[in-house]
């Protein structure tokens, strides 16, 4: 049996995939089985259907028709005694297989190979998996937890039947080690609650305040109205950036503050020290368009350091969301079978992951990376921390 080392990370004091994975419980009929459990989930959940998403499969069925024309290179790290199994395997073990089981399996196996946040922006969002609905379900979604910096994936739950991620949020953060990071949540997740489980993760928070908040929403436009009239008798902090990227000018003030009296009922959100105004102006078309978006923070009335939060925050749009549906096609995900979309997702979190931890730097992007991926038996290895 093989085992797969971290990529890029000393193994020692770390869990290897092999560890991670075990424990996820067997879902298949004791006396129909005929692949041994560990090798099933290590070949055909870990290193053959991850493999098969490296280089471009979207289903179950071009995860058995890659790992059939690979089956040589895969035996050189694995027993294989039964070959690979059927795609229809497949499907019924990513139909039963338990989610929550395999989530947490995922977040033991990101936790050992990036063990320390501190500091971090930790953006929290959700992403719909469009095609997975049907006429008896719902689509899949799932709030993610993002490391902006690291670019990793650090956890996932989807959201129950007929709810919604202000019940996920909190889910979520309760399997996160978020010790001295900065939790970034979009309006949906402005709650007072979800804010206090952010709180007792020992972590700072920076929640978008819109309609959905709209007496707090209404404060902070009468006080920003008040401070634009007179900006000189008010105490605030300010940063200004500007931004140049594909032919777009965007200018970005950020206003903080600390008069947390003049907010509507500010002792309902557990420790909160400042909130926030950030306006941008973008040129286009001969026009300016302007936006206000407002924010309240555990962290003190620093605008620079809000700013970049909020701005690390756009990071799971750009590098998590973006892929998902562009280069992994998550979008096009048509299976409904149990948890098989959800089990799918994962793999893709893994996938994405895998590539973004490879000490072995390409130029390019991740579909360029897939591609080498794919042509590359050593650059495949490599991914998986077999060479």
């Amino acid at each position: 049996m093989f085992c797969i080392q971290e990529a890029g990370m000393e193994t020692e004091g770390r869990m290897r995939l092999v560890d991670v994975f075990v424990p996820i419980p067997d879902p298949r009929q004791a006396w129909k089985v005929d692949h041994n459990l560990v090798e099933l989930l290590l070949v055909e959940l870990l290193l053959v259907a991850v493999c098969a998403v490296l280089v471009g499969a979207d289903n179950f069925v071009e995860i058995e028709l890659w790992a059939k024309e690979r089956l040589d290179w895969l035996r050189q790290y694995l027993r294989l005694e039964h070959g690979i199994a059927s795609h229809d395997t497949f499907g019924r073990l990513f139909g039963l297989m338990d989610a929550n089981a395999f989530e947490a399996a995922f977040r033991r196996w990101v936790s050992s190979v990036l063990p320390a946040l501190g500091g971090e922006t930790v953006a929290i969002d959700g992403k719909t998996s469009r095609r997975t609905g049907g006429v008896d379900r719902t689509a899949l979604h799932l709030v993610s937890a993002f490391a902006a910096g690291a670019g990793l994936v650090l956890g996932q739950r989807a959201t129950a039947e007929k709810s919604n991620e202000k019940t996920a949020i909190p889910e979520l953060l309760a399997t996160l080690a978020l010790e001295g990071c900065t939790v970034t949540i979009d309006a949906i997740g402005t709650q007072a609650s979800i804010a206090q489980a952010i709180c007792d993760r020992k972590a700072d928070y920076v929640l978008a305040v819109k309609d959905n908040q709209p007496k707090l929403a209404e404060s902070i436009t009468s006080f920003w109205h008040d401070f634009r009239r007179n900006p000189a008798l008010v105490e605030h902090s300010f940063s200004e950036t500007v931004e140049k990227d594909h032919g777009r000018l965007e200018t970005r003030r950020c206003y903080s503050f600390d008069q947390l009296p003049c907010l509507y009922k500010p002792q309902q959100w557990p420790a909160l020290r400042s909130f926030a105004v950030i306006e941008s102006e973008r040129p286009r078309q001969g026009q300016t368009e302007c936006q206000v978006r407002f924010y309240i923070s555990s962290l003190p009335p620093d605008a620079g350091r809000i700013a970049g939060a909020v701005r690390a925050h756009w990071t799971i749009e750009n590098r998590l969301h973006w892929i998902m549906d562009v280069t992994l096609n998550d979008d096009q995900m048509r299976v409904r079978t149990g948890y098989a979309a959800h089990n799918l997702a994962l793999l893709r979190h893994i996938t994405l992951n895998l590539i973004r931890l490879c000490p072995v730097k390409r130029k390019g992007g991740i579909k360029a990376r897939r591609l080498i991926a794919a042509t590359s038996d050593t650059y495949r290895a490599q991914l998986l921390g077999l060479i």
